[in-house]
């Protein structure tokens, strides 16, 4: 049994169809990818699977249990949404932040206890964060933004991890050591599910990759086999050519663009970014 499905799911907004006939299982453990177009429907897939739609036609199942049938609180306490962008005005502390994702586990009325302290402590050191839970959330950094976002979702408990382009607005080191923590919680059991821009992302830390466009699936795979040419230029309608590098890795370059690549000839640095010292001593 797949640990989470998706049958035959159709919705819309209004007249205005954006997800048709959409069949897709998630296993335990598992990275899967979600890549398209802006308006393929990749953000609606995420919102149907975390339960906030209803399909119109379809079922999405978690362990064969139809998820309408799950109460919001307990399903919660399996499936954590982790946005691309969070803004608080009001300057808590980072382990505040996540002690949030306890709430699905509390009465209406309730105080933090020891047991949940220790669950959003544990949740810090296991993304290698617990030095910054007595700082301001609203004082550390785009990355350890997310990282403390994923923290609230470990510490809600949750082992299926929803993210919308969880690296959108980071700088290359913080995209890099993000990707490397999801590679990780996949290592010890976690599920993610996400949709990013990057087919290079994608295939590094991806079990599978499911490409969408126009509300369909396009392509559903092993991640280097389903991110190649020919279905790139089918996604995005641009002529892509990939390299692979050691070590399996993978790089996109667009082909209009490798004339410009080669007739670019290397620079001194040092003219080139500072005056000469020797002339400010003449």
């Amino acid at each position: 049994m797949s640990f989470i499905c998706m049958d035959h799911v159709t919705y819309g907004y209004g007249n205005t169809p954006v997800l048709n006939d959409i069949n897709l299982c998630l296993g335990k453990g598992e990275v899967v990818s979600l890549l398209g177009p802006n308006g393929s429907g990749k953000t609606t897939l995420l919102k149907v699977l975390l339960g906030l739609c209803r399909p119109q036609n379809g079922e999405v199942r978690l362990e064969g249990r139809p998820v309408r049938q799950i109460n919001a609180k307990a399903l919660a306490r399996r499936m954590a949404y982790v946005p691309q962008t969070h803004k608080i005005s009001f300057a808590y502390r980072v382990i505040d932040v996540v002690l949030m994702g306890r709430m699905p586990h509390k009465p209406f009325f309730f105080r933090y206890s020891t047991q949940d302290e220790a669950q959003a402590l544990k949740a810090l050191e296991q993304l290698s964060i617990a030095h910054l839970r007595n700082r301001p959330y609203t004082e550390v950094s785009g990355g350890e933004r997310q990282l403390t976002l994923i923290a609230r979702a470990l510490a809600q408990g949750a082992d299926i991890l929803v993210m919308d382009e969880p690296v959108s607005g980071l700088d290359y080191g913080n995209q890099i050591r993000l990707l490397a923590q999801i590679a990780t919680l996949a290592d010890h059991g976690y599920t993610f599910i996400k949709t990013t821009h990057f087919p290079e992302h994608a295939v590094w830390i991806s079990d599978r990759v499911v490409m969408l466009k126009g509300g369909k699936v396009l392509a559903n795979g092993h991640a280097p086999m389903v991110v190649n040419e020919e279905n790139l230029y089918l996604l995005y309608n641009t002529d892509i050519g990939m390299a692979d590098l050691d070590e399996g890795l993978r790089v996109c370059v667009p082909r209009n663009m490798l004339g410009h690549f080669k007739k670019r000839k290397p620079v001194d640095s040092f003219n080139y970014f500072t005056p000469n010292p020797l002339k400010q001593v003449i």
